[in-house]
């Protein structure tokens, strides 16, 4: 078998595991995510059989997986029309989802298949995100190895945005293009553009220290205050950093939906093994989110 074939055989054997793990006969909706590794989990789904997952609701994160789900012949249903109970839609049991990397702290960055708006409004309606991926995505900081940032825009603000990411430290942020496949700009579900925003290694809280800040200062940013920062600039709708706190630590804090971050991470290793990377237990310091 190639190196390939084996790492592709580990993500498939990933998605089966973090299936096994999380997803309950009991439970009732499911968010499904894109990219190549969600295929796989679809997989893991149906192989259970039908007896298993009857009274389940698929949740889809974008029109690729809302094809996923209808081919596979689940229950669909968009993330709109899902049951309201007590005044508020009911929380999905869980949402499986790829990543385009993953740092130690279980912190992510997703769009590089331009649908990080619908996989985010997924994952914040979950009461737990769990992430499937190969060990190729695996980084101790994010920005290095998926080098830019995805941050969707309103196309009208696309050129204002550009010049304030540029004086935040990112100055080759550009708009994604729709090449090979189309001409122009590349454009979302939602109709809006990608800007890719290249930044240094993105720090962790305990990265910083009395001389590193964190807030841009020799181009160096800690990941929440760089996203609280992306968030705040006109004409952005949404970014690709997936971070704060994951569903059980929502539970704690009393926050209900609203988590960004997975509790787990499967990875598909070379040697054709399942890693499991999971969120840090213990006590939560409320002051930090």
């Amino acid at each position: 078998m190639s190196a390939a074939d084996l790492i592709e055989s580990a993500k498939r054997l990933a998605a089966f595991q973090a299936v096994d793990e999380h997803l309950s006969s009991s439970s009732k909706y499911v968010g499904i995510g894109s990219g190549s590794t969600v295929v796989y989990v679809v997989e893991a789904i149906v192989a259970k059989g039908p007896a298993f997952y009857s009274g389940m609701t698929f949740i889809p994160t974008g029109s690729q997986s809302k094809g996923l789900i209808r081919h596979a012949g689940l229950a669909l249903c968009n993330l709109d029309e899902r049951p309201v109970v007590g005044g508020r839609p009911v929380a999905l049991d869980v949402a499986f989802d790829g990543a385009d990397e993953v740092d130690e702290d279980l912190n992510l960055i997703k769009g590089g298949g331009a649908c990080l708006f619908q996989e985010k409004l997924v994952a914040i309606s979950a009461s737990k995100f769990v992430a499937v991926a190969d060990s190729r995505k695996q980084s101790p900081r994010l920005c290095i190895k998926w080098k830019a940032i995805p941050i969707e825009v309103l196309p009208i603000a696309a050129p204002d945005v550009l010049t304030r990411l540029q004086a935040m430290g990112s100055p080759n942020a550009a708009i994604r293009s729709g090449l090979p496949n189309k001409a122009g700009e590349c454009v979302t579900d939602n109709g809006m553009w990608i800007i890719d925003a290249p930044f240094p290694p993105l720090l962790l809280p305990k990265d910083l220290t009395a001389n590193v800040e964190g807030q841009g200062e020799g181009g160096l940013w800690e990941i929440n205050l760089l996203a609280d920062r992306l968030l705040k600039i006109p004409g952005v709708i949404e970014i690709g950093l997936f971070h704060g706190f994951n569903g059980e630590q929502a539970a704690i804090l009393g926050k209900g939906p609203g988590a960004q971050k997975p509790v787990a991470a499967y990875f598909g290793m070379p040697s054709g093994e399942v890693q499991v990377q999971q969120a840090a237990k213990g006590s939560i310091n409320k002051s930090s989110y």
